[in-house]
């Protein structure tokens, strides 16, 4: 395995594999990596020649500078796991490589990105849009895997491919949860014991609304995830939507979609968690 850390001298290295004639995967990560990251890069070394993994912390992306400053880092011990699962190439750059001037692109894909994250974090998914393009650009990959936990955040991308005509194949991947059920998230780490365990009342709240909405309304099942949220100590919940799992749009009724997830954000004491469970979905 080997850590690059210029767009430059990535683009050489895959340029030769390229010639080579071998495929490429790419993972974009902002590191502190657990074993969700892990299943998106085990899936890419699996279907590819050749497995990229970037590891870097947006600025762009983050609406609140506390947040930024907090998001845990580890580089080292993201580049141990990376090579014990068959990773070709880590790019680590630094801010200044990836944005040596200010990026003043301004994206829209509406009504993707102004429901749910995109309503309660201005400028998260232009962030998003900006860093995930330029890595794009950077890697020229045959496929990129993104985990469904970021529900939104994968159909905001897959619409950023198709307006910007990148040839480039997003595959989704399911979400990965603890034995308990908690969605892995890397800002679990920085959940007191107290808050981790407290945490479990959202997986366990979506399980249990997938039995409840057989014999309930939509919104009835809606008004159940958030009394359990809403009257759960330390939990604040911020949205619980269920929406059309292609638009996002909220819908009133189970037969208005065929794909019907309900997504989920909140905050455990001061760390903000994301969910998310399929209610229907044509397979």
């Amino acid at each position: 395995m080997k850590v690059i850390r210029t767009i430059s001298e990535l683009k050489q290295e895959l340029s030769a594999c390229r010639n080579a004639g071998q495929s490429i995967g790419f993972v974009p990560t902002m590191g502190a990596l657990h074993q969700g990251h892990a299943s998106l890069v085990r899936r890419a070394v699996a279907e590819n020649d050749i497995a990229v993994v970037s590891v870097f912390v947006n600025p762009t992306q983050f609406n609140d500078k506390n947040d930024l400053k907090n998001y845990p880092r580890d580089l080292q011990a993201d580049c141990e796991l990376l090579e014990s699962i068959g990773t070709t190439y880590v790019f680590a750059p630094e801010v200044e490589e990836m944005y040596p001037e200010p990026d003043t692109r301004v994206f829209s894909f509406a009504p993707l990105d102004t429901v749910m994250e995109g309503g309660c974090r201005p400028g998260h998914f232009n962030g998003v849009a900006q860093i995930v393009s330029k890595l794009f650009y950077a890697v020229e990959a045959d496929k990129a895997y993104f985990g469904e936990k970021d529900f939104q955040q994968l159909a905001i991308i897959r619409e950023m491919v198709r307006t910007l005509q990148i040839p480039i194949e997003i595959i989704g991947c399911p979400i990965v949860r603890e034995s308990d059920g908690l969605a892995l998230s890397s800002r679990n780490m920085l959940l007191t014991a107290e808050e981790r365990n407290r945490a479990l009342t959202i997986s366990r709240t979506l399980f249990a609304s997938l039995e409840y909405a057989m014999s309930h309304t939509l919104a009835e099942t809606k008004s159940f995830v958030e009394d359990v949220i809403n009257t759960t100590e330390g939990l604040k919940l911020e949205y619980y939507q269920i929406v059309d799992g292609n638009t996002l749009q909220e819908i009133a009724n189970w037969d208005d979609s065929d794909y019907v997830v309900g997504c989920i954000a909140l905050f455990c004491g001061k760390i903000r968690l994301i969910d998310n469970i399929k209610y229907k979905e044509v397979k």
